[in-house]
Parts: structure tokens; sequence; C-alpha cells
């Protein structure tokens, strides 16, 4: 059979309707889509369909757009095809509780910029944690320049990625895992938090911090002291700190 996705790639995307319907078809794990806006073609209409049945992420974006990732013949669509395989959160957790630890996740609420997610996710795995879980829309895509700061985290740590957040907090405590937000909007240090046994951290947005909605659904708000004058940290560094602080309760537990 003739393979369209391997004519019609570039990189980390790939164009084109029979393309991307051979990716979908697939079940490649595909990043995002971007598609024409106001296109008619049924084809095109058929894919959609397709992804918000599969709640694959799309955008529908203006034809100048897609001309500028790629002059070829694109026909109305792109996908960007994700270099990672995403992982179960479910699975994830449930493996946890085999290898007889407690489960230790990381939520990323839209962390945009790719060399922060890269290097969280390289913190991460340093630390030992289980995943890396975010919302399928609004955070960094996963490409090379991710795939680089993380110095091969991303290969080794699971990613998790969930269609809506608010759910997935919610599932992740009443599975008995408690929910800690790293924020500046509370006098609690995470020095005088309990950071051991079943726990997520949520690490929020470099502009806007955690959104006020998971903030209220949390189990305890924690933050990391500063003394200097700048206000805040990188979202990479605090979320370096925390989970180190993070491992140290955990290891003294275990003693």
């Amino acid at each position: 059979m003739r393979n369209y996705a391997r004519e019609h790639q570039s990189d980390n995307f790939i164009f084109g309707i029979h393309a991307i319907s051979e990716a979908i078809e697939a079940a490649k794990d595909i990043e995002k889509v971007l598609v024409q806006r106001g296109a008619q073609n049924e084809q095109i209409k058929g894919i959609v369909s397709k992804m918000k049945g599969l709640k694959i992420p799309f955008n529908q974006v203006p034809l100048e757009k897609l001309n500028s990732v790629t002059k070829k013949n694109h026909q109305g669509i792109i996908a960007y095809i994700s270099p990672i395989q995403y992982a179960s959160l479910d699975h994830v957790i449930e493996n946890a509780y085999s290898n007889g630890k407690d489960p230790f996740l990381v939520i990323l609420d839209r962390i945009t910029d790719v060399r922060n997610f890269g290097a969280i996710a390289r913190s991460i795995e340093c630390a030992g944690a289980d995943a890396i879980v975010m919302q399928s829309r609004g955070n960094a895509m996963i490409g090379a320049d991710a795939m680089k700061t993380s110095a091969g985290a991303l290969n080794m740590v699971p990613v998790c990625r969930e269609e809506n957040l608010k759910d997935t907090i919610m599932h992740l405590k009443s599975s008995g895992i408690r929910v800690i937000a790293c924020t500046e909007k509370t006098d609690k240090l995470i020095y005088e938090t309990e950071l051991d046994g079943p726990l997520a951290i949520i690490m929020g947005s470099e502009e806007d911090g955690i959104s006020p909605e998971y903030l209220k659904l949390c189990d305890a708000l924690a933050k990391i002291p500063i003394v200097g004058k700048i206000e805040s940290l990188n979202v990479s560094v605090s979320t370096g700190i925390i989970l180190y602080e993070a491992w140290r309760q955990r290891q003294a537990g275990s003693k």
C-alpha cells in the first residue's frame, strides 16, 4: 500500500489529507492538527469529526498560517506528530502501587515554553517522580526543542495527556492521591507541608500561575520562600526545588 505519510512529512509534522488520515488510522500520537479555517472539503470534515471523537487537539487557522509551516501542497491540513508515546494515567498509578511505592506525579498547568517544559521533565526524572500530567490543550508542544532540553528525560518519564485537568484532579483525589499546589498565594512553606505519601504537585503557568479553579480543588497550597528582591523563580527551577523537598520527605518517611 502506498505510504502517504512517508511521502508527505517534514521533521515533526506531516501534511495532506491522505497522510493525516493514515496517521489517525495507525493511532499515531498526534500533538495537534492545524486545519484551514472555513475548509469545505468533505474529507477534511471527516477528519475533523474523527479528531473530535478521538479527542485529538486541533486548531482552525487561516491559510496563511498553514503556508508559513510548509510551502508544499498541504491541502488545508497539517499535523504535528509527537516524538513520544503518551501514557495512561491509571496505568501509571497502578504501576507505582504494584512496584510497592506511592504514586508521585507532577501536573503542569499551561507550561507553554518548550525549554521550561524540557527542563521540568529532566528534574522530574532525576527526582524519581512517576509521570508528567498535562491537559491536551494549552501546554508546550513536545518537539525537538523540548526533547533536547530534557536531556533524554522525555524518553524515560511517562507523559499523560488529559482532556480535562479539573476532572483529572478530582479523579486523583478520589483515588487517594493528595494534590498540592506550588504557589505564592499562601503563607505555608513547602518545608512545612506534607509531601510524602501518594502525591501530585501542580506547577502553574509562567505568566499567570495555577488557575484559580484548580487551586480551589487542592488539598494544600505551599510556597517556596523568596528572600531576595525578585518576586518569583523560573517555573523549572521551582519544580526542581519542590520535587527534591518531596524526595527528602519521602526518603525520611521510608526509614
